[in-house]
């Protein structure tokens, strides 16, 4: 029996210790403080689904909140009006959301009256200019340094025009691409100097023409700009617009396209080549977790390659040049290592001449004054003094041939 109960007392202590092991243990990620702050975002998106610009935030959103475990709602098709305040304040008081996230650039004013009316919720924007300056404390202006990724994307066009080159379908003179822009902004403008940049890199006789739809999303306007700069001799077309219209275009012609913000392969299968994209799940998971531990969110906050904000889609090997896939791992290498910069001067003129110095339009205001001196050391830094693009400089080898600014 006195056998029996030392056994059952050492049963009793091995079962006690392997419990405090247990609740000792380290959490697991999905694990979250028991005084964690319930949290619930509301997104305010320009269009739906159908804009592949506001589906790639739709898709981060989703990826994020199940991911963090939080709720989540969503208004679509909110106008850069007073319709987004209104939106924002039914988050709040209908939805019960803590959390603000808008996803374009014309919302912002409106989404600052928002958080003043509302100073325990967070506000988070994207693209805006006016975080660091606004002085509201609840306020917080997100983007990423996706001037990178649009490189990236320029070396996939280059190579394919060197493709045609070499295959005799153009000669090295003809080596011209198109670009369908929504507006003259700084934003479009890194975007296209930055993809140019890329094929430049590659193929030293690009040029580039630039046509203006004077919108975000309009699927008309946008195929009839791709459809202009195929007659006006470009041989690849490229696009900071949100619809299908100009990759549908390319399609329809044979014309090699190159996307943003998704892959169209699917109804591009013989044209589509690659696209960067902004993958905003670091973003939104950042904030959360800002907001469920009772920690300030960066009032400017830039994701990065590194952060896995910059991105590119699979390659569509069916429309690429061979040998693409291994010279964008090379070159996205030196671009993480600091070898390659995408804004270097000594890549490109302005006027015929080195640009050596440039005051940018860092700290918006209505007059859009110049104010912070952005070339160091030879390079043009883009999103370092704001999370915004402010890269506005017209360089040799691209035309505009049309300009709008809303």
């Amino acid at each position: 029996m006195k056998k029996f109960r030392k056994v059952l007392a050492l049963c009793l202590a091995l079962v006690l210790v392997v419990g405090c092991f247990a609740a000792c243990g380290e959490k697991t990620p999905d694990d979250k403080p028991d005084d964690a702050v319930a949290v619930k975002v509301g997104f305010i998106f320009l269009h739906d689904e159908q804009s592949t610009y506001d589906k790639n935030f739709m898709d981060a959103a989703k990826a994020a909140c199940k991911e963090m475990g939080v709720e989540y709602a969503q208004k679509t098709q909110i106008p850069e009006s007073k319709d987004c305040y209104d939106a924002a304040v039914e988050l709040v008081e209908v939805d019960g959301c803590n959390i603000i996230f808008a996803d374009s650039f014309g919302h912002e004013s409106f989404l600052i009256d928002a958080a003043k009316k509302y100073p325990d919720v967070q506000f988070c924007h994207a693209t805006g200019t006016q975080a660091h300056t606004a002085g509201v404390p609840n306020f917080h202006n997100a983007f990423a340094s996706i001037y990178q990724g649009r490189y990236l994307a320029g070396v996939a066009a280059g190579l394919k025009l060197n493709e045609m080159i070499d295959a005799g379908k153009i000669t090295a003179d003809k080596a011209k691409m198109g670009y369908v822009g929504a507006f003259t902004f700084a934003e479009v403008m890194s975007g296209y100097t930055s993809f140019y940049l890329g094929a430049k890199s590659v193929c030293p006789t690009v040029t580039m023409d630039v046509k203006f739809t004077g919108s975000w999303y309009d699927e008309q306007l946008e195929k009839e700009a791709a459809q202009a700069l195929i007659a006006g001799g470009c041989v690849l077309i490229s696009q900071h617009a949100d619809s299908m219209g100009a990759p549908t275009a390319c399609e329809n012609v044979g014309v090699p396209n190159v996307s943003y913000n998704g892959s169209t392969v699917a109804a591009c299968p013989n044209t589509f080549i690659v696209s960067s994209r902004i993958d905003w799940t670091p973003y939104f998971k950042y904030m959360i977790e800002c907001v469920q531990k009772g920690e300030a969110i960066a009032a400017d906050w830039t994701g990065t390659i590194e952060t896995g904000s910059v991105v590119l889609t699979d390659i569509n090997e069916k429309a690429a040049a061979a040998g693409t896939a291994e010279k964008i791992a090379d070159v996205k290498a030196k671009l993480l290592d600091g070898s390659i910069n995408v804004f270097d001067t000594a890549n490109f003129t302005v006027k015929g001449e080195k640009l050596t110095t440039y005051m940018a339009d860092v700290d918006t205001d209505a007059n859009f004054e110049k104010d912070t001196e952005a070339i160091e050391n030879g390079v043009f830094y883009e999103s370092k003094h704001r999370s915004a693009p402010y890269f506005d400089v017209e360089i040799d080898g691209i035309t505009l041939l049309d300009r709008n600014y809303g």
